[in-house]
């Protein structure tokens, strides 16, 4: 956990949750699981991670404070190293969470989920106001304050989705009238299919009405896979998430290709030629494409989508 950090959409991690269970193929290579050997390794002075199983989900109160202590306002990634929502993170905890980023109104706050069916649970108890109000008396430096208005300004909700199906999955449970207002997001990273997320998009015809009662993604972040194992992206699958956010109106990030970028003949065979990805080797294909792909390895392969970096934030 850092007051600051490498990843090209946040400004610092505040990872207050450590430690998670894979889902779906997005989850097969995971950044945190891929880290968690290095964290955990013995050493002479040990931390939250020495000797813990990437599976044994744990919470830091100690850390919780944290944000309040920062002086410079930034933008903050909520728990790089877990899941905020998952089923071994208290209530309370949550409920402490939220009181400390509202206690913290000058930094903007990313949280991201996969287990958006917990998240909508949560915010679905009309008691949720009070129990941030009194979670906050019991963090140091937060104090008692009135009760909250939801939704936060200042603070981001987001899932992750690597493909269409995990896409409706995930967002279906935030279309309620609980997230009307919410400022939504979707991490597309590793994206690993087509992703058809208009639906989800602002639509005049009904997010200017008075009874509109759902939520619309505000900010869409997309990226390739890294790591030993990645596995190639398609820039068609990046494209149409790009044309989609610029019809809507909707800021568009572009994280990174990973490790793979297409191959246009050009390239010196970096290995065997195979149908299928083979790690290590230098070529791959992506079933159901004639389009063959080769391996720079992350930092050569960029952020270039169409001869440009795609950098956009909400205001």
């Amino acid at each position: 956990m850092s007051d600051t950090s490498a990843i090209e959409w946040t400004d610092a991690t505040w990872n207050i949750v450590t430690g998670c269970h894979k889902l779906k193929q997005g989850c097969k290579n995971c950044f945190a699981e891929r880290e968690w050997a290095r964290l955990s390794a013995p050493r002479e002075k040990p931390n939250v991670y020495t000797g813990r199983a990437f599976t044994d989900v744990a919470c830091h109160p100690e850390r919780l404070v944290l944000p309040v202590l920062w002086r410079k306002p930034r933008r903050v990634f909520v728990t790089s190293m877990g899941d905020p929502f998952h089923k071994d993170v208290p209530t309370e905890f949550i409920d402490k969470t939220f009181a400390v980023m509202r206690r913290a109104r000058d930094h903007t706050f990313q949280l991201l989920t996969k287990r958006t069916e917990r998240m909508a649970e949560y915010f679905q108890d009309p008691d949720l106001p009070y129990r941030v109000a009194k979670a906050g008396l019991e963090v140091e430096l937060c104090g008692m304050e009135s009760i909250p208005r939801f939704p936060l300004p200042n603070v981001w909700l987001g899932f992750s989705a690597e493909d269409q199906e995990t896409f409706n999955e995930r967002w279906e449970p935030l279309c309620g009238e609980a997230f009307a207002g919410w400022p939504l997001w979707l991490s597309a990273e590793p994206l690993l299919g087509h992703v058809n997320a208009s639906a989800a998009m602002p639509n005049e015809l009904f997010s200017n009405l008075a009874s509109w009662q759902g939520g619309e993604l505000k900010w869409v972040v997309a990226g390739g896979e890294s790591g030993p194992k990645a596995r190639p992206s398609h820039p068609d699958w990046f494209r149409s998430l790009r044309d989609q956010c610029q019809a809507a109106g909707v800021p568009f990030f572009f994280k990174q290709w990973g490790e793979w970028r297409e191959d246009w003949g050009a390239i010196q065979d970096l290995g065997l030629r195979d149908e299928t990805q083979i790690p290590g080797n230098g070529y791959a294909k992506i079933e159901g494409y004639t389009a063959e792909f080769y391996r720079p390895g992350k930092r050569k392969a960029g952020r270039l989508l169409d001869g440009r970096t795609w950098d956009e934030f909400p205001q």
